[in-house]
């Protein structure tokens, strides 16, 4: 196996923003092994991961919504992120058959990575308690419009289907 941080078992996987919708800074925490680990993250990291996450479960049959091991507790103040997250993965381990989530950091161009490949290893009821939670913390941002469905601001939304034009930012 390559070098890096297992997380295993893991306790706990919930994802934490800190700002107002449509200015929210992202993050995963995870827990497990006697150690917790914040990473930064973008909205579509999470939302990539929790489409990873439904195949993989589809693909072993492992679809039922029953959380055993309980909901994911929300994550712990401060949410200060120890790196960010450049990439994600998702797979199964027949052995143990537990899922595991592979995380590596982001860096500059050219630059190697300071940080190891993170490894979450996870039982099915696990990752069902996370894509709940997960679900529920994007659905908490801005909604979208029902005509073009991107975000709509509170102040207002520049629906391109309704003149024809979206402004450039």
């Amino acid at each position: 196996m390559a070098p890096g941080i297992d997380l295993d078992p893991l306790d706990n996987l919930a994802v934490g923003t800190v700002g107002p919708p449509g200015q929210r800074k992202f993050f995963l925490q995870a827990r497990g092994g006697g150690r917790q680990l914040t990473l930064g993250c973008e909205k579509v990291h999470v939302q990539a991961l929790l489409e990873r996450i439904r195949e993989a479960l589809e693909a072993q049959g492992s679809t039922g919504s029953d959380f055993a091991g309980g909901p994911s507790e929300p994550p712990s103040e401060p949410l200060d992120a120890e790196w960010e997250i450049a990439d994600l993965g998702v797979g199964f381990h027949e052995p143990t058959e537990r899922y595991v989530i592979v995380v590596r950091p982001g860096t500059a161009e050219g630059e190697t990575p300071s940080e190891d490949t993170v490894r979450l290893w996870a039982t099915p009821d696990r990752l069902r308690a996370f894509a709940a939670q997960a679900e529920a913390v994007l659905s908490a941002g801005r909604q979208t419009c029902p005509r073009c469905g991107l975000p709509m601001d509170p102040g207002g939304h520049p629906c391109p289907l309704s003149n024809g034009a979206r402004p450039v930012f």
